[in-house]
């Protein structure tokens, strides 16, 4: 019969230690009065081309020197990662410095749909102004449902159980740079999805303009 006290003996015999989770903490602020956008994607989270919606979120990833803010955003066709940042604190600077450097990789046509919660952050003039500029139409999630924006989820949960659960961070620095070799040397390269032929976004993608060409 498996015991608490009979599986730490084995873990330790073995040389193992449990994944712990960090304590939720909230990342969207809702209760503004700036204006929100219609629910333009309506969990309808299928694609057919590279550029045509994005989605994003943010998430926290505890470190000793306290949390770290984590905003990625996510082109639906391929799953890629295509513009992240991190701060120690969630502000408007946080998500739009991501989705310049969304634009300036991408160069996406006008009529992409960015897809975010309610969060201040992406109501704010600043943001919606990146929108203007570049013929975007934004898509906002009902208040308080998270299955609106279950892609975004779905990658911060793999982005912690494959990476930032094997590691306990001593400052902010080592977070971004393991962080950052994950989404950018091991995730958009190498890591492979069953719903993309179980190829990797960067090659889905690749192989998706060698068809249309």
């Amino acid at each position: 019969m498996w015991t608490h006290n009979l599986v730490a003996e084995i873990m330790r015999e073995k040389e193992l230690k449990a994944r712990v989770k960090m304590k939720y903490i909230a990342t969207t602020e809702s209760n503004h009065d700036y204006p929100i956008a219609p629910n333009i994607v309506n969990r309808d989270f299928a694609a057919t081309k590279p550029d045509s919606t994005w989605v994003s979120d943010i998430t926290c990833v505890w470190t000793q020197e306290g949390w770290l803010y984590v905003y990625a955003v996510i082109d639906l066709f391929a799953r890629r990662v295509v513009g992240y940042t991190m701060s120690d604190r969630i502000d408007t600077v946080l998500v739009s410095d991501a989705l310049r450097m969304a634009l300036l990789s991408r160069a996406p046509a006008k009529g992409l749909v960015f897809h975010s919660d309610r969060g201040v952050q992406y109501a704010s003039y600043e943001f919606r102004n990146l929108f203007k500029q570049n013929g975007i139409t934004q898509s906002m999630s009902r208040k308080g449902n998270c299955r609106d924006k279950a892609r975004t989820k779905s990658f911060f949960s793999t982005l912690k159980i494959e990476e930032v659960y094997c590691n306990m961070y001593r400052t902010r620095g080592n977070a971004r740079v393991s962080i950052f070799e994950y989404i950018t040397v091991f995730y958009n390269r190498f890591r492979k999805h069953t719903s993309l032929d179980y190829m990797s976004p960067e090659k889905y993608e690749a192989m998706w303009f060698k068809n249309i060409a």
